[in-house]
């Protein structure tokens, strides 16, 4: 079988692997003993990002003609190649956040959504929140506002509650009326006849 044949197979591999990628990062894995690559492949691996170590040439192949043609001038030694279909910043993320730990493994270059970014560039990728985290700030930042607004309405609720059981407690009774004062006594009968006289005058 020729040669181009054999390679054949491993250039379609690649090709539909980087088909609608939202990014696909080089990774110069050189110096990670065993453990540590065991360890990556299983964080990438959880955050659906397909990592695998391809020979330059089949890569370069696979490359030509396709939005990660750039990639091509890094084909340079070893090198891995992190590929995520969904969230454009895991593979820079996980790569950089393992590398503090491992540094003999370093980011040689990578396409993120069509755009070529070098090791430097990727480095500044990697702090960019996830779309989860971003998604779930953007809801906190929006309940934030709604659970004030209903602490405040429940406040005013309880405080007219409060009210409303003033107001149908029984108003104190009033004190009795003072008792009114007598009518004066009616004047003396001695007095009336003397009136009678006079006029009789």
């Amino acid at each position: 079988m020729p040669k181009v044949a054999e390679k054949q197979p491993v250039i379609d591999e690649i090709s539909e692997a980087v088909k609608d990628a939202a990014a696909v990062v080089m990774v110069d894995f050189r110096g990670l003993t065993v453990e540590q690559d065991t360890n990556l492949r299983k964080q990438l691996r959880e955050a659906n990002v397909v990592y695998k170590v391809y020979k330059n040439t089949m890569m370069n192949f696979a490359f030509k003609g396709t939005q990660f043609e750039k990639l091509c001038d890094d084909l340079k030694g070893p090198n891995a190649i992190a590929i995520s279909k969904d969230d454009a910043t895991a593979p820079a993320r996980i790569l950089a956040k393992f590398a503090k730990d491992a540094p003999a493994l370093e980011m040689r270059s990578g396409v993120v959504e069509g755009d070529y970014y070098d090791a430097a560039q990727m480095a500044g990728l990697a702090s960019i929140p996830s779309r989860e985290e971003l998604l779930s700030k953007l809801l906190g930042s929006i309940q934030s506002p709604i659970a004030n607004f209903a602490r405040v309405m429940n406040q005013l609720a309880e405080k007219g509650g409060a009210e409303a059981a003033a107001a149908d407690k029984p108003a104190e009774e009033a004190p009795a009326d003072a008792p009114a004062e007598e009518a004066p006594a009616d004047q003396p009968a001695e007095a009336a006849e003397a009136s009678q006289e006079t006029a009789a005058e």
